[in-house]
C-alpha cells in the first residue's frame, strides 16, 4: 500500500481583515505535495488573498502558515527565501511595459536571488521556449497577446525553480480565445507534478486538472474533496446553490 504524499503546504485558521472586512475567517487547508488544488468560489469569497498571504505579500492577522512543516510567519523570517520556494502568476500579468519579454522574466532572478546575467537569461530562455516564446524575447509586452504575457509571466514565476506555484485567476483578463493556451501551459506544469494552488473561475478546467477541489465563501472552507465529488454532488447548501448558478451560465 503506498504511503500517502507529505504535506508541503498549510494553512492554519488563516484570517485577514482589511478595517471592518473580514476576508478570511480562520480558513485552514493544507496541500499535499505535488497536488494541484483548485479554489472556487463567487468572487470575494477570499481566493486572491490566501495566495497573497501564502506568498507573504499581505500579513496574516492571525494563524500560521507552514512550508514542509517549518512556519513562514514571523518577523525572523526572510520573505525573499520564502518566495524563491513559493512562485505566485496574477491575473494582470504584471510584466513591465519598458522592458523586453525576456527582461521582464529574469530580473527577479537576477535582481533578488542574485544569478548572473548570462545563467538567468540562458534560464529564461529555456522556459520560454518551453512555452512557445523563443521568437518572443526581445519583444516588449504591448507587442504580443494576452495570453502570450500570461505565458511569458507564469515563466518568471518559474525561474526561481518554486517547490509551490500559486496561481490567481491566471485567465480572468483574456480573450476567450486566449485561455487555452494558458490553460495548456498550467497542465503540463501539472503532469510534471508541480505542487500547485490555483483560484479559477473556469470551473471545467478545474474539474479537469484539480487533484482537489475546495469552496470558500466568506473566507472560510465549506466544501473540499475530488473535483467528480464537489461538481457531481456537493454537500453543502451553498455550494449547491454557486454551482446551479454556474452551470446556468453554461460555465460548468
Amino acid at each position: 500500500m503506498e504511503s500517502a504524499p507529505p504535506v508541503k503546504l498549510e494553512i492554519d485558521a488563516v484570517s485577514k481583515s482589511y478595517g471592518d472586512r473580514v476576508v478570511l475567517d480562520g480558513l485552514s487547508l493544507s496541500v499535499a505535495e505535488h497536488e494541484v488544488l483548485c479554489l472556487i468560489g463567487p468572487s470575494g469569497c477570499g481566493k486572491s488573498t490566501l495566495l497573497r498571504c501564502v506568498d507573504l505579500l499581505d500579513p496574516i492577522d492571525s494563524g500560521d502558515i507552514r512550508l514542509d512543516g517549518l512556519s513562514v510567519i514571523g518577523r525572523d523570517v526572510d520573505a525573499d527565501a520564502v518566495r524563491r520556494r513559493i512562485g505566485i502568476v496574477f491575473q494582470s500579468f504584471n510584466l513591465f511595459p519598458h522592458m523586453t519579454v525576456l527582461d521582464n522574466v529574469t530580473l527577479g532572478a537576477r535582481r533578488a536571488h542574485g544569478i548572473d546575467r548570462a545563467t538567468a537569461e540562458a534560464t529564461g530562455r529555456d522556459l520560454l521556449e518551453r512555452f512557445g516564446l523563443i521568437d518572443k524575447v526581445d519583444e516588449y509586452p504591448n507587442r504580443i497577446s494576452g495570453g502570450q504575457n500570461q505565458r511569458a509571466a507564469i515563466a518568471r514565476a518559474l525561474m526561481s525553480d518554486p517547490e509551490v506555484l500559486l496561481l490567481d485567476e491566471v485567465t480572468s483578463a483574456l480573450d476567450p480565445e486566449l485561455v487555452g493556451e494558458v490553460l495548456g501551459v498550467i497542465r503540463e506544469l501539472a503532469g510534471r507534478g508541480l505542487t500547485m494552488v490555483l483560484a479559477t473561475h473556469e470551473m471545467g478546467f478545474a474539474r479537469e486538472v484539480a487533484d482537489r477541489v475546495c469552496f470558500l465563501d466568506r473566507g472560510q472552507v465549506l466544501e473540499q474533496g475530488a473535483p467528480r465529488e464537489v461538481f457531481t454532488t456537493p454537500q453543502h447548501e451553498r455550494t449547491q446553490q454557486f454551482l446551479r448558478r454556474v452551470t446556468e451560465a453554461g460555465r460548468l
